[in-house]
């Protein structure tokens, strides 16, 4: 069964000693599921190119280029998604769940692009450290579908393996001395942190959440306190930073 792959991987993780040899055994792994695409996201660092970010992946050629140039990452809903989301998530399931988003068009210029891509559906599995998402690991391609028993190995295996790609990098201690946010923040907080971290304006903002401006600027300053930031910049300087967004 196919799924003594995944036990075979968590058994291994821990005697493997260089990178090369992890990106094979994970290679094999999704291999034998049918994954054509993954990428191991790390986001710790603002302000550097997205390309930057992966420690280990295939990914399709020209399309983290191609998806930079149209900003899709302000109506992803992927990496929406991934910004709240705990646990591991379709692809599908996460474009379902903004039906009727204001930028629903745009998402399906998206999904046709991608497409073209051979993205067509896919997993994401978040990774989250002490003081928020740290990364996360994504699986794509065509359609794969995978059992709930699946989902929760795969989650267990693919938290694993980031945390050991950085063990091999010599970079994990570094991330688990990262600063703690001592104050935290509501789950309303962190949506109008995401989506000004992705660009967005007051009057944006309060279009997506349904709000009215004047409270998204409420919700902002109180952020801005909470970070002891200056401005608005270095609001979300701090939020990369402590690992709240990427």
């Amino acid at each position: 069964m196919k799924i003594h792959s995944i036990l075979q991987v968590l058994i291994l993780i821990n005697e493997i000693k260089s990178p090369e040899e992890l990106t094979r055994e994970l290679e094999n792994l999704l291999s034998a599921y049918g994954f054509d695409f993954y990428g191991v996201w790390l986001h710790h660092k603002p302000n550097a190119d997205l390309s930057d970010f992966m420690l280990a992946g295939h990914w399709p050629e020209g399309w983290r280029k191609a998806y930079v140039a149209k900003k899709y990452g302000l109506v992803d809903p992927v990496r929406r998604m991934l910004m709240v989301a705990q646990r591991p998530y379709r692809w599908r399931d996460a474009i379902n769940s903004f039906k009727n988003d204001p930028y629903r068009k745009r998402m399906l210029r998206l999904l046709q692009d991608a497409a073209k891509y051979r993205l067509i559906d896919g997993y994401t599995f978040p990774v989250h450290g002490r003081n928020g998402l740290l990364g996360h690991v994504a699986l794509g391609g065509g359609a794969v579908d995978l059992s709930p028993a699946e989902v929760s190995l795969f989650e267990s295996a693919m938290r694993r393996l980031f945390w050991r790609f950085l063990e091999l990098r010599g970079t994990a201690s570094e991330l688990e001395k990262l600063a703690v946010l001592d104050t935290e923040l509501t789950k309303r907080q962190m949506e109008v942190l995401s989506l000004l971290s992705d660009g967005m304006t007051s009057n944006e903002i309060a279009k997506e959440l349904q709000i009215s401006s004047h409270t998204v600027d409420w919700y902002i300053n109180v952020i801005q306190e909470k970070f002891g930031a200056k401005n608005r910049q270095h609001v979300i300087a701090t939020a990369f930073r402590l690992g709240l967004v990427s």
